[in-house]
């Protein structure tokens, strides 16, 4: 229980402190784009406020019904992503097809898509784990099987050109599958397959071997691909220890894109310092370490997969975006979890954080009895 209250603490002191980012960052950006200094922070507020409801669905909603259902929810996800080809509903945004529009609004279907894979999952090395089984069953049962529908929902965020969202996915079910059981090398040698065509995919597009040349020597392609990192290490370098003040930043004012997206973090560090960055970071280790403890007490083998992957796959997405801000990774459009401005992501993750909350739940409730499984 006190890993619950600790991470329902931690996210709701993130949610705060991303709408205090946002309201600071956003405004210049917006009157720029729409003349409304406030239009960026309403839409984020209204993004959380569906948040908080879609948490509070998950974490009542008893975490066994979403797996009863992993059929019709993978099913709905694949329909999702299939639509972003269809004319009038997908929505392009630089070359891209990534997002369905309807009634002025936009989602993006790999947000589903992820937690559609990680309860695929749990639910299926869930009940694997029940039955013992020889090295060639567990092969074909517990890797080609589920490797397959796993494969084939990363290869329809693949043709949309999300090589992030599709690493990401694919990292998070990986790892599922080695904790739920699945032959490791034969894993290691598909991974390594499957890395290797992104590799050869990421060599024939112009656009991310750009992004890859600029993260290695960004200050020669300044008023290039190397513009948005540049001038996020700028924001560090300004802001020092303590930054430049709260609502002070220079960055912000049109000089790092869309600041409060996917560079936000930057803008921390800029306007609050070194030490408001650090605390971003310790708030992500203490959410991973509450995942982990409520994944470890779960009531049974899918609660503890469930866990596992969500606590798994909003933690690898928050490493990414600090790196690729500090200039560790290369830049990919990856939004800092809870921070960042809000939709679809924003909405999908809140309502993750309640499904880890109702495995906290049933998990508390059943420390008695911890070898039922």
């Amino acid at each position: 229980m006190k890993a619950k209250i600790t991470l329902m603490l931690t996210v709701l002191a993130l949610l705060i402190f991303g709408i205090v980012m946002i309201y600071s960052t956003s405004g210049p950006f917006a009157e720029h784009k729409y003349g409304n200094p406030d239009y960026i922070i309403v839409r984020h507020a209204i993004w959380v406020l569906f948040g908080l409801l879609a948490c509070w669905v998950g974490s009542k909603v008893d975490y066994h019904f979403w797996m009863r259902w992993t059929w019709p929810l993978l099913g709905l996800a694949a329909v999702l992503l299939a639509l972003v080809y269809v004319p009038h509903v997908g929505v392009v945004r630089n070359g891209s097809r990534r997002w369905i529009g309807a009634f002025g609004l936009t989602f993006q279907p790999s947000e589903l898509a992820k937690f559609a894979v990680i309860d695929l999952m749990a639910w299926w090395y869930g009940r694997r784990r029940r039955a013992p089984a020889g090295y060639r069953e567990r092969v074909w049962t517990d890797l080609l099987l589920p490797g397959a529908v796993f494969g084939a929902v990363l290869a329809l965020i693949l043709f949309e050109t999300d090589f992030g969202s599709t690493v990401l996915i694919g990292l998070t079910g990986a790892g599922l599958m080695v904790v739920g059981g699945a032959p490791v090398l034969p894993l290691l040698a598909l991974g390594a397959l499957g890395g290797g065509g992104i590799g050869y995919l990421v060599s024939q597009n112009t656009e991310r071997m750009g992004r890859i040349v600029s993260f290695l020597h960004p200050e020669d392609y300044a008023q290039g691909e190397g513009y948005q990192l540049l001038n996020a290490l700028y924001a560090f370098v300004a802001g020092g220890p303590w930054g430049v003040g709260l609502g002070a930043g220079l960055q912000k004012r049109l000089y790092l894109p869309e600041a409060h997206t996917d560079f936000i973090f930057a803008i921390v560090g800029e306007e609050l310092g070194i030490v408001a960055t650090l605390a971003v970071v310790v708030a992500f280790m203490v959410f991973f370490v509450c995942g982990m403890r409520i994944s470890g007490r779960a009531a049974d083998s899918g609660g503890r997969l469930l866990a596992f992957g969500i606590t798994i796959l909003l933690s690898i997405q928050a490493i990414v975006n600090v790196a690729m801000v500090t200039g560790c990774f290369p830049t990919k459009g990856f939004p800092l979890p809870f921070i960042s401005f809000g939709g679809s992501s924003l909405t999908v993750t809140l309502f993750m954080v309640g499904v880890l909350l109702n495995v906290a739940d049933q998990g508390g409730a059943a420390v008695p009895s911890r070898r039922r499984r």
